[in-house]
């Protein structure tokens, strides 16, 4: 069984999310940064069973904001942490799910992600992460 690794939530502004969270359920920030590949900016709340991660894009052009644009702030994707996400991917593959990226690629806090189609994971944006073994 995968472990939830994060949730993440579409925002158009961190800061006023962060605001938020903290008001409202007195969450404090872990975590922040840009993953300049994206064009995306994350902020991370460490809860005591998994994260919440936070994504604002950084401009116009980013697949964030086209999202945020279609389908406005809100749950964006799960992520379940994986130990070999190569060889996952490529079980999941010869499953037939729809893999987004079929080679992983860098993610925040040193990991390596990759996405899966929403249209093979019960229409949820799904994100796996392996983290640094270092």
């Amino acid at each position: 069984m995968l472990p939830i690794d994060h949730i993440g939530i579409a925002v158009p502004n961190i800061d006023a999310a962060l605001e938020d969270y903290r008001k409202n359920f007195g969450f404090a920030l872990d975590s922040r940064e840009v993953i300049a590949s994206q064009r995306v900016e994350v902020a991370f709340i460490r809860l005591p069973n998994t994260l919440i991660e936070l994504l604002a894009p950084q401009d116009d052009s980013s697949t964030l904001a086209r999202f945020l644009a279609k389908r406005g702030p809100g749950l964006h994707h799960i992520c379940y942490r994986v130990d070999d996400i190569r060889s996952e991917l490529a079980r999941l593959k010869s499953q037939g799910v729809e893999l987004i990226d079929a080679a992983p690629r860098p993610g925040a806090h040193r990991t390596e992600i990759a996405f899966l189609h929403p249209k093979s994971t019960g229409g949820v944006l799904t994100e796996l992460c392996e983290h640094s073994r270092r």
